[in-house]
Order: structure tokens, then C-alpha cells, then sequence
């Protein structure tokens, strides 16, 4: 007889302004998730590599404070109103300009000064796992309409993590959603995770300018470094949104630990994923390179860019986005 994930949560901190976060553990087949109620954040992830040994492989903060003083990175973390970036902190949606919050130099980034990372949102156990849930209002971070969002983290018979998104809007608006955990299938206290294997279903990316917004063309990677198709290491330098060949069915992207055995598979129904090798992690207590971030997403500024796969959400309609990562050794 097949059983259910184990969902159990408890008290795990608070913020300085004394709001109470809990933290949600999730447990099933050799698979356990720890998420905080703080930027539905994923505290850690626990999976056994090829001889047996369970190792800590999502990079992971002890406490509260330490995300709030360390939340450059966005480790773990559930990342929006918009995901990745826009250009000039505006957009013209209906023929309105919208001004957003710029963080990155004159660039919105990640939803703005206080994105969603940042918040203490709702929690309520689901099947397998739990749902956690924020308002974002009208004019939040400079994003129109009053946004209602989940995300519900499961895990599956054979321990995936499961995460899927909704949100709806009583105005038309902007959306992109995606999770921003960093991956080390060595372990998350091994230091680099430079040398694992990965494999992307991706022929082309977006190429960005100097300030990483992308200039429209959708580029070849064949006979280029960014050229993942055929697995192989990882070295440093990657901050590139990926445009995938397909989505939803077969994995978009495969990372593997040859030492231990991990190997992590990426299935969604996103049009993209930004691979990102952590090289600018200096905040916090992990150094450069330390783990390896595949955020599913849609692209980066496509507000401003009407060729790109639209991020606009209307009334009556509702964002819809899953993505699962697997774990298993070879």
C-alpha cells in the first residue's frame, strides 16, 4: 500500500517585528523538504546519494535574521511579483506606463525592494505537503492589480518535489513566479559546486547587455559555452536565462554529482530556465560558487519585449505553473 508524504510543522523563529514563522517538513521516499512560511522559502532538502548517506543539498540559512540580513542571494526562496528582471524599473502595459521599484542599479530585480521573498505568507497542509499563500495588494513594489497568489510545495511517490504556482488579478498585471534554491548534490557544506555534470534541452538563450536585460534575439548555443545540450561541468560565469526546446513532459535540465551519485532532474511548463552558478554569492555563509540555481521562469524584461512569451495576467484568467524536481543516484 502506497502512504503519503509525512507533513508535520512547528514554531521556527520570528522576524524582528515579532511576527511568528513556522516551518513546514515534508518527508517521503528518501526525500525530505524543510519550507519556512518566510518567502515560502526552501530551508533545506535532504536526499541519499549512491551509497545510502543522506547529505543536505539545497543551500539553507538557520534562522530568520539570517535571511533577512542575507537576502541578496535569495536563498531558497519563492521570488516575484516578477521573477528575474526589467529593464529601467518600467513597463507599458495597455498603453499605461508602469513605474517599478528599481533595486538593481536602475533595474527592477526579483519583484523589487521588497519582493515576495520577503514576506510571512498563509500556510495550510495539503495532501503531501503544504500551500502557502500571500495578497499582494494593488501598487505593490509599483505592480498594478491586487494579486492573489499560492504556492504549493508536495512531494511525490518517489520523493519529487513538486511546486506549483497560481495567482489571479482584478487588474491587468504582470507575472513571474520561480523558486531560487541553490542546488549542491555534494552537499551543501563541500564548498564549489563547480565540477557537477548538467545537461539543458535548450538550443538557444537570451543574451543580455552589461546589465544582464536582454537585447530581443534568441541566439544559437551551438559552438558556444553556453552550450549544455550533451552533458557536461559546470564552470563559473552563468547568469543566462535558457529557452527551452520543450516543456512539460521529458526533463528540461539535469545536474549530477559524479562523487556522490545525486543526480537532479528538472521537469516544468515554463518557457525558460535562468542557470545561475551562484558566482556572486559573497553574502552569507557560503562562498562564490557555492551552489547552482535552474529557476524556471518566463524571460527575463518580457514586459518590454512583445516577441518574448507573454507574463501579462487579466481578470478571469489564472496563472498556472508547475515545476518538479526529481532525485535519484546512478
Amino acid at each position: 500500500m502506497t502512504t503519503g508524504a509525512a507533513v508535520q510543522s512547528e514554531d521556527f523563529s520570528t522576524r524582528d517585528d515579532g511576527t511568528p514563522v513556522r516551518r513546514w517538513t515534508l518527508e517521503r521516499g528518501g526525500t525530505r523538504v524543510r519550507v519556512l512560511t518566510y518567502g515560502a522559502v526552501v530551508q533545506s532538502v535532504v536526499v541519499p546519494g549512491r551509497d545510502g548517506t543522506r547529505a543536505e543539498v539545497a543551500l539553507g540559512l538557520p534562522d530568520v535574521k539570517a535571511y533577512e540580513t542575507h537576502s541578496g542571494p535569495y536563498f531558497g526562496a519563492t521570488v516575484g511579483r516578477y521573477a528575474n528582471r526589467i529593464a529601467g524599473g518600467s513597463f507599458v502595459l495597455d498603453g499605461r506606463t508602469h513605474r517599478v521599484t528599481p533595486n538593481e542599479g536602475r533595474n527592477t530585480l526579483h519583484g523589487g525592494e521588497r519582493g515576495f521573498d520577503k514576506r510571512v505568507w498563509d500556510a495550510e497542509e495539503v495532501p503531501d505537503g503544504v500551500r502557502l499563500s500571500l495578497v499582494s495588494e494593488d501598487g505593490d513594489e509599483g505592480f498594478p492589480g491586487r494579486l492573489a497568489v499560492s504556492v504549493t510545495y508536495t512531494l511525490d511517490e518517489d520523493g519529487a518535489l513538486r511546486i506549483a504556482y497560481r495567482a489571479t488579478t482584478d487588474t491587468p498585471t504582470v507575472v513571474n513566479l520561480t523558486n531560487h534554491t541553490y542546488w549542491n548534490l555534494a552537499g551543501a557544506d563541500s564548498g564549489s559546486a563547480l565540477g557537477h555534470e548538467l545537461r539543458l534541452a535548450a538550443g538557444r538563450i537570451t543574451p543580455g547587455d552589461e546589465e544582464s536585460i536582454p537585447t530581443g534575439e534568441l541566439s544559437p548555443v551551438e559552438g558556444t559555452r553556453f552550450d549544455f545540450r550533451e552533458p557536461r561541468p559546470v564552470g563559473p560565469g552563468y547568469d543566462t536565462n535558457y529557452v527551452l526546446d520543450e516543456t512539460g513532459g521529458e526533463p528540461v535540465a539535469e545536474l549530477y554529482d559524479p562523487a556522490s551519485g545525486r543526480l537532479l532532474t528538472v521537469r516544468t511548463t515554463e518557457p525558460g530556465l535562468q542557470l545561475y552558478t551562484g558566482d556572486h554569492i559573497d553574502d552569507g555563509p557560503f562562498g562564490a560558487c557555492a551552489g547552482i540555481a535552474l529557476e524556471t521562469q518566463h524571460f527575463p524584461d518580457s514586459p518590454n519585449h512583445p516577441d518574448f512569451p507573454s507574463t501579462v495576467l487579466r481578470p478571469g484568467e489564472e496563472f498556472v505553473s508547475t515545476t518538479v524536481y526529481g532525485f535519484s543516484v546512478r
